[in-house]
């Protein structure tokens, strides 16, 4: 088996759409249609749940149970708390985000009348170094600390109220995404516009390669996240397991990489499946794709609602690095192509245990007694970029 190939032009293409989509969490209608209809465009069935959460459907030759990977189309964001007397706006966050990297950000906030949007920018209360001088450096950092000014002639509440604005208006940081030539790119809410980029140019090489998957394979775009409601519904008991695609982290004492596909063990809400996770490691080794393994402190991911809400089947983690997640963010283009290919190696296998994970429940004696391990021996596991 070999991973299939990636269209990178798509990629690159429907990742720099996707990030020019505002999309925080609770206002994901805009980046859903234009999700949807790209798998539309290939041909792939899709149903959306009440609450607009997207499942896609690549029927394999067996049906009764299924895998699927699960992708999240929100971002962090803002909300509006106060109108304030100074014409400017008070937000508090929507999803887990520090102040600290919202300072300077440009946004731009929807009101109620979908006709109205207004640009501004976050900015720290004392903006000014030639009025505020040194104070400047020695204010602290905090929601409360920033304030929104926007781009109209608005002075005081009474101003914002005649614009139109509201208490729980949404705002989203606009992402600004930047491409260098040597791949790397810079942009806020790469976490997940990247992940579902990866996941819709894995469909598309499978669709184009045109083989029966072993198992039907569903593609779950979720939409609450960064808020802890992500793949909370929209799969069956069928489904024997679920890989969720997001960002790994790029930091200081980690081990994922921009440039490579990452597999999580382990995040805040415990350790992955152990033969779901080392399948997916032995595949990697078996077609030759550069990996990481590392594990995630302050992180959780679309398995973890699924799970809570009781889906019986086993779950993993991998994703494109991302460095400076929830702030400055920047990956590369090679670590979410090798993301996909991962994916389509994946869809393209067998299920971990055929034999007992096509049932939700089995006797104690079919229960798989030993472990799933990777190709021997286990090297470092990058080799170089090429």
């Amino acid at each position: 088996m070999k991973f299939l190939p990636i269209d990178e032009e798509y990629l690159r293409e429907v990742l720099l759409e996707l990030l020019r989509t505002p999309s925080p969490s609770g206002r994901t209608d805009a980046v859903m249609q234009i999700i949807g209809d790209h798998l539309d465009a290939l041909g792939v069935p899709i149903r959306l749940t009440r609450r607009g959460v997207l499942r896609a459907t690549l029927t394999g030759e067996v049906d009764d149970t299924s895998r699927a990977v699960a992708v999240h189309a929100d971002t962090i964001g803002c909300m509006v708390k106060r109108l304030k007397d100074n014409g400017r706006l008070e937000v508090v966050p929507i999803g887990t985000h520090s102040a600290r990297f919202a300072e300077g950000a440009h946004v731009t906030v929807f009101t109620d009348d979908l006709t109205q949007i207004h640009t501004g920018t976050v900015l720290p209360l004392m903006s000014s170094g030639h009025n505020f001088g040194d104070a400047v450096d020695t204010q602290g950092v905090g929601w409360h600390q920033v304030e929104i000014r926007l781009d109209e002639p608005v002075e005081n509440r009474a101003d914002l109220i005649a614009l139109g604005l509201h208490v729980g208006d949404m705002v989203a940081l606009d992402a600004a995404p930047q491409l260098a030539q040597n791949g790397y790119l810079k942009s806020r809410h790469l976490d997940d516009k990247a992940g579902v980029a990866a996941c819709l140019a894995a469909v598309k090489a499978l669709v184009e390669d045109d083989a029966p998957l072993p198992v039907t394979a569903h593609l779950l775009v979720t939409i609450g996240e960064e808020v802890g409601m992500g793949a909370t519904h929209g799969l069956d008991e069928n489904v024997a397991e679920l890989v969720a695609v997001d960002n790994a982290v790029v930091s200081e004492g980690q081990e994922s990489r921009e440039d490579t596909v990452n597999i999580g063990m382990l995040d805040s809400t415990g350790p992955f499946d152990y033969h779901l996770t080392r399948r997916l490691i032995g595949l990697c080794d078996k077609v030759g794709l550069p990996y990481r393994r590392d594990v995630y402190r302050f992180y959780r991911s679309d398995a973890a609602p699924a799970i809570e809400s009781g889906l019986e089947c086993r779950t993993a983690l991998i994703g494109f690095g991302v460095e400076s997640s929830h702030g400055h963010e920047r990956t590369h283009l090679d670590g979410v192509r090798r993301t996909a290919e991962l994916l389509t190696t994946y869809l393209r296998s067998s299920l971990t245990f055929s034999d007992w994970d096509d049932q939700p429940t089995g006797a104690l004696e079919d229960f798989p007694s030993h472990s799933v391990q990777p190709a021997e021996p286990e090297p470092e596991h990058y080799p170089g970029r090429h």
